[in-house]
């Protein structure tokens, strides 16, 4: 019998208890499958930060990393200001981790309703990769006042580009700036990640950028997009501005199979792509390093006001363990987890409030175990 070793972070809000769920539900298709998940909880959020003053040290870092993958429920509380928690776990472990990929199914279930009109399960089965360490994401920039120094106003100038003609030290109270990076090695990757995946689905791969404005940045990506896609002869191809591919998830989600984005982008396209498969709830992501650590985790936020109620929809979170056993190799049990979830929404089973229903967080849970045994 394969043993796995889990690192377990709940977070705040309403991770822990969608994570329960979630560990409910894996550990229901391990006893049928024949494997053994081993859970390790790791105190990772808000309650501790608050009273030690510990976000994520080098060294539990260090332990993480003897591991193939993490869970993670949910991070963020109101009673720390905004960005301290998710930077310094969150992001933390992303970079760290050298989580390159960050894959989102856009997958609507039987049984859910779309926005779309005139759309179904049949329209709407696509995979995002987005590149999650580099572009506008770098933490590269700043601000500046008048009375800069030299060396920062011929910075700023550059920046500015000149020939526009602004004035930056008389015209300009204050100015801030973001530099986005992308690199040869990090754009590489994940594309070839998403040409990979595409072979073993439709064969087709949609890159998105804005290279008509930003043609520095995302020209370079579409050289290597262009080259990579060599590589794949069998494989179709197009370029797709931001903007466009913001309409075509609208009115043709069917057009689309994998498509690859910078992480800017990739950020703003996925809770679109959230949205027309049914909601925040039924939307898990993975952070993926294939050679190393990978962390799995429902899209959402912590919801603090639901903290405790036994209100919020588990099945992102456990759809995100779907995802983290089938990257152990669990491929049979991960297609049963998500049967069941989609079992459970066709037949309306124990469905909670955002989904019509009145069910309560722990009822999910105990009903998608319960689908998984009766299909065995």
């Amino acid at each position: 019998m394969s043993t796995y070793e889990i690192p377990v972070v709940p977070g705040d809000g309403v991770g822990p208890e969608l994570i329960d769920e979630g560990k409910k539900v894996l550990d229901a298709v391990s006893e049928v499958f024949g494997f053994e998940l081993n859970w390790i909880d790791y105190p990772f959020g808000a309650e501790r930060y608050l009273k030690t003053g510990e976000l994520l040290s080098e060294e539990e870092l260090k332990e993480l990393s003897k591991y193939k993958a993490i869970y993670f429920g949910a991070i963020g509380d109101p009673r720390v200001e905004p960005g301290v928690l998710e930077k310094g776990i969150l992001l933390k472990i992303r970079f760290y981790f050298d989580q390159y990929i960050n894959l989102r199914p856009i997958k609507l279930l039987k049984g859910v309703e779309t926005p779309l009109k005139n759309k179904g399960p049949e329209d709407i089965d696509f995979l995002v990769v987005r590149e999650n360490t580099e572009d506008f994401y770098v933490g590269i920039g700043g601000t500046a006042k008048k009375g800069r120094t030299k060396k920062e106003l011929e910075v700023e100038r550059e920046l500015y580009d000149i020939k526009f003609g602004l004035d930056i030290e008389s015209d300009s109270e204050e100015i801030a700036y973001q530099i986005g990076v992308i690199s040869k090695e990090g754009t590489e990757r994940v594309i070839r990640y998403a040409f990979d995946l595409a072979m073993e689905r439709e064969k087709e791969v949609f890159s998105v950028d804005k290279a008509n404005v930003l043609s520095e940045i995302y020209g370079f990506w579409r050289t290597i997009f262009s080259r990579i896609s060599k590589d794949y002869p069998l494989v179709k191809t197009s370029f797709n501005y931001v903007d466009a591919v913001t309409m075509w998830f609208v009115k043709n989600p069917e057009w689309f199979d994998v498509v690859v984005t910078p992480n800017m982008f990739g950020d703003i396209i996925t809770d679109l792509g959230a949205m027309i498969q049914g909601g925040l709830g039924l939307a898990p992501g993975g952070n993926l390093n294939p050679s190393g650590t990978s962390m799995f985790e429902p899209i959402h936020g912590s919801a603090p006001k639901y903290k405790g109620k036994n209100k919020a929809n588990p099945m992102a979170t456990i759809w995100a363990g779907s995802m983290l056993i089938e990257s152990l190799g669990e491929k049979q049990a991960a297609k049963a987890v998500l049967g069941a979830i989609e079992k459970n929404l066709s037949e309306r089973r124990a469905l909670t409030y955002d989904l019509g229903g009145k069910a309560g967080t722990s009822d999910v849970g105990d009903a998608i175990a319960e689908m998984i045994k009766e299909e065995i």
